[in-house]
């Protein structure tokens, strides 16, 4: 797939919507089933709302936050959700980052997404994923690290089967979603070389708390 440009995070929303929805109408095993749709925090919400609609699906958001290293921290040492921890092979290591450096940068962003779970949850439980087919949504992919501690908190949950949707991603990080037993990695466009998620849109502007919120009150109201 060559690079292509989404005006938005809804319009790439939509465009991937539509393909999750084809696909899950052609397999016999999600056929029918009403699926269970989760964004990433925050970038990845918008686009989960489409997909949602277009899916007919539960919405609901996972907060994830990436671990920087100290100094650089547009560098994944990992990432971690409520539970779950992934780090990015030997990257602390090749950084020279310590292991009281690494934990005080994963203390540090755990309290954050604590914050963020009760900001946008309001005191009500995550969606139930046991046992049902489970679309994780982000804006995109470029290390992964995000997206793989997202699975391996689904896989601990209990889904029956895992897809990965993206509107755009680096070639080697779907391969490593793959390896890591995801069932179906969706993606629409994976640019080469591939040089960052906001590369394949015209607005990447950030995504605020209350935009996460309206997203997920449009679920909750339907």
């Amino acid at each position: 797939m060559s690079g292509r440009v989404f005006s938005d995070r809804v319009a790439a929303g939509r465009a991937l919507g539509s393909r999750v929805a084809d696909i899950l109408r052609a397999r016999e095993d999600t056929r029918g089933a009403r699926p269970v749709v989760i964004g990433l925090a925050r970038g990845g919400v918008p686009v989960a709302r489409e997909v949602a609609d277009a899916t007919g699906g539960d919405l609901d958001a996972l907060v994830v936050r990436k671990i920087g290293a100290p100094g650089h921290e547009e560098f994944a040492m990992g990432a971690l959700t409520a539970g779950h921890l992934v780090v990015n092979d030997d990257v602390p290591r090749r950084l020279g980052v310590s292991r009281a450096e690494f934990d005080a940068v994963a203390d540090r962003e755990r309290h954050i997404l604590n914050d963020r779970e009760e900001l946008y949850r309001g005191g009500r439980p995550p969606v139930e994923v046991e046992d049902r087919v489970v679309v994780l949504v982000d804006d995109g992919l470029a290390t992964g690290s995000t997206m793989a501690v997202a699975v391996d908190a689904m896989d601990a949950a209990g889904a029956a089967r895992l897809i990965v949707a993206v509107p755009t991603a680096a070639s080697d990080s779907v391969g490593r979603l793959i390896d890591r037993g995801v069932d179906e990695v969706v993606v629409l466009t994976m640019p080469e070389p591939f040089e960052a998620v906001g590369l394949s849109y015209d607005d990447f502007s950030q995504v605020d708390d209350d935009e996460v919120i309206e997203c997920l009150e449009r679920d909750r109201g339907r």
